[in-house]
């Protein structure tokens, strides 16, 4: 039983930063209608920003400060000189839809490009703020720290900071009107383009957590989150794209299935493993877990 728990606390662990950059996907899908591929790299380049100042200073905080406020600049920039360019010169048709998606994936190209030319393609290391080390009742260790408890509560509570605002807010009603309804909410005097911009902000800072807090004692390299924007974007089909709460609980699914999967069958299956929730989940729910109509208010 003591087994099963502890894996478990591990699922939740994993799969809280599994829903940061699941909720990063789902902020950029729900106001442009975007798969934001760059994702990855723009969280990659804030992480790398983060390894820098806490070499420089010693202090994580600051890292995982100045990381949030570089991941929310360059997603503002990415929509201002990017994605907003794109959609005055391209309105409607089949490559509407695709070029996006082209655009997002070169840039996430560029942006690895960048980070190998100023740091290096060889791994990095920054510590965690506080213990990793497993807790141990008596004879007994459980295989989750104090770091897994601080990545536990870091997630809560960004998930509830953007519950506050979308639900008690009057920018979190701005956010959803330029979602669901833009031409309405021009016509309401909300400026979408600037709403907009906030979003993939919103988007940018969240991945730069994400990153931040995968990161320590692994190494860090310009490709090392990939796995972590796949692992993201499934849970946020998981969970359906235009729901927080679905990226929420997609990568809480996700993440706990994968430790489920790795303690009782074997590290093996870990990849693949992914790929079979999300298949049961679409079949059973073809549009993700929060697919009705209300959760557009999620």
């Amino acid at each position: 039983m003591l087994a099963f728990i502890s894996t478990l606390l591990i699922g939740i662990t994993v799969g809280a930063i599994y829903s940061l950059m699941a909720l990063s996907l789902v902020l950029v899908w729900r106001s442009t209608r975007v798969i934001n591929f760059a994702q990855a790299g723009q969280a990659i380049f804030s992480t790398y920003v983060a390894y820098e100042v806490i070499q420089r200073t010693g202090n994580f905080i600051l890292g995982m400060a100045a990381a949030v406020v570089v991941g929310a600049l360059l997603g503002a920039l990415v929509e201002v000189l990017l994605m907003r360019t794109l959609f005055k010169r391209i309105h409607s048709g089949a490559v509407a839809a695709v070029a996006p998606v082209i655009a997002t994936l070169g840039l996430l190209g560029v942006i690895r490009a960048s980070v190998g030319l100023i740091w290096g393609n060889d791994g990095h290391r920054f510590d965690a703020p506080v213990s990793t080390q497993a807790f141990s009742m008596g004879n007994t260790v459980i295989p989750f720290s104090r770091f897994n408890l601080l990545v536990i509560a870091t997630a809560a509570l960004v998930m509830i900071v953007f519950t506050v605002i979308f639900q008690k807010t009057s920018l979190g009603l701005s956010l959803r009107a330029s979602a669901f309804a833009p031409e309405i909410a021009r016509l309401s005097g909300i400026r979408v383009g600037s709403i907009r911009t906030i979003g993939w902000a919103f988007a940018g800072a969240t991945g730069a957590v994400a990153g931040v807090l995968i990161s320590p004692n692994d190494s860090l390299t310009p490709n090392s989150l990939d796995l972590l924007l796949i692992f993201g974007f499934v849970s946020a089909v998981i969970g359906g794209l235009d729901s927080l709460i679905g990226a929420v609980v997609g990568g809480l699914v996700l993440g706990i299935g994968k430790a489920l999967i790795l303690a009782y069958l074997g590290s093996s299956l870990d990849y693949p493993t992914a790929f079979v929730v999300l298949a049961i989940v679409l079949i059973v729910r073809p549009g993700g877990i929060f697919s009705m109509k209300r959760g557009r208010n999620a």
